[in-house]
């Protein structure tokens, strides 16, 4: 929302020892430099793409001016801290896929780039030769005639507006006085200009309320279930910490106590005993941790991690992951992703072998879970899915499946990464 104060403190009597008016005078004219340039580089676009349309070299012409609001809007929210203190937030998606052919498909079909190539328009036409009019007549005439007296000094007599002969100290003093209350009486209608500037700015270049409530309303919905994902998983190892772990070192603890009060034979017996709920104890915790983050994944990376997962799978599983270290958030829900698909693989899906492949492809991280399984996997049935996909969003990535009635099934996930140095 444009700033309050700004527009209260039109209703000020004492509006020119305000920063208001200055800050005015600075958006305009930085609006009538900025207007200058685009009008040119529209202009001589347009006029480009159109002439050379018919032999085809004007068509990126054409679809530079049409794109052309993006920029343009960019820098419009960065001036509009001149007056407004509330940034602007933009109102275009990020891309999923990284190339220029997936950035040009997302940005054509949004509507706020059409509403900044409108902005564009109504700039060159409108708010441009009102701004600059503004501008002459609010700034550059009252600055001509508080200068006269120092341009006098320096050039003898002076002509200002035209009209004006200052050639005496009393016509350059009138001027002076002339030129300063026209610039103050100027300040009101050039701050509401700027301000109504700034208004429709925002309105136009920022997302509106849909979007907005949109974007809101899912990051709400996704935040909830990973809540709900994430205190499943608590209870989860709380639950297998009660039932595992936690019972054999009880009775770990009860064996070493019968050994204490026993001798020979029998206390050679009983220790032998604690020594291998010991060590099921520990295999049962190196489970539990592998479940949540496996140190081969710090330490080897994701294809390591990925076979590590293949191998203690009860159905056999190809893997062909080639991959270089990757940042850790991104190996760790690729990592999930893996581990939980299997897991489904292996309780619903009736499969007799599956696969993994995992590649990096122009900043694409690409992995897919297939199966010759009978298919109809519905993420609405409570197959976890939603809560991959959950998962997968706040890497930026996305998650999709394709598992008809009779199989096969396949799982892809797609999440935009670079490669990352962590050798040292």
């Amino acid at each position: 929302m444009q700033s309050s104060a700004a527009w209260r403190a039109l209703t000020r009597w004492d509006l020119v020892l305000t920063s208001w008016p200055w800050r005015s005078l600075a958006y305009l004219v930085t609006g009538v430099l900025v207007g200058e340039v685009v009008l040119v580089v529209s202009l001589l676009t347009l006029f480009t793409g159109v002439v050379l349309a018919a032999v085809l070299v004007g068509v990126p012409l054409l679809l530079a001016f049409t794109l052309g609001g993006i920029p343009v809007a960019a820098l419009e929210r960065r001036r509009l801290r001149i007056i407004d203190p509330e940034p602007a937030v933009t109102p275009h998606r990020r891309a999923r896929k990284p190339g220029v052919a997936a950035w040009l498909r997302l940005r054509i079909l949004e509507q706020a780039t059409w509403r900044e190539l409108g902005y564009v328009v109504l700039m060159v036409t409108l708010l441009w030769p009102l701004e600059l009019l503004a501008v002459t007549f609010g700034l550059g005439m009252p600055a001509s005639m508080i200068l006269a007296p120092a341009l006098r000094s320096q050039m003898g007599d002076v002509r200002v507006l035209t009209f004006w002969l200052v050639d005496n100290d009393l016509s350059a003093l009138g001027a002076l006085a002339v030129g300063t209350l026209w610039l103050v009486l100027a300040l009101y209608p050039l701050t509401l200009l700027a301000l109504a500037h700034g208004a429709l700015a925002r309105a136009m270049l920022s997302p509106k309320e849909s979007e907005t409530g949109r974007r809101l309303a899912e990051i709400t919905r996704s935040r909830t279930r990973l809540v709900t994902a994430f205190e499943s998983e608590r209870r989860r190892i709380e639950r297998d910490l009660h039932d595992g772990a936690q019972q054999r070192l009880v009775a770990l603890t009860m064996t070493l106590g019968m050994a204490r009060l026993t001798e020979g034979e029998e206390t050679t017996e009983l220790v032998s005993r604690a020594h291998d709920q010991a060590k099921l104890a520990l295999a049962e915790i190196r489970d539990l941790i592998r479940g949540i983050h496996p140190q081969i994944l710090t330490d080897r990376g994701l294809p390591a991690a990925v076979a590590d997962v293949a191998d203690r799978s009860p159905i056999p599983v190809d893997v062909t992951v080639t991959l270089p270290r990757l940042p850790e958030a991104v190996e760790s829900v690729a990592y999930f992703v893996v581990t939980e698909a299997l897991t489904n693989v292996a309780r619903h899906s009736g499969a007799t072998r599956a696969r993994v492949e995992g590649r990096l492809s122009e900043g694409l991280l690409v992995m897919e879970v297939g199966d010759d399984g009978t298919g109809g996997a519905d993420p609405a049935r409570g197959s976890g899915l939603a809560g991959l996909a959950d998962r997968v969003s706040v890497v930026d990535g996305r998650l999709m499946l394709s598992s008809p009635s009779g199989g096969p099934t396949l799982l892809r996930v797609e999440i935009p990464c670079v490669p990352t140095d962590r050798s040292t």
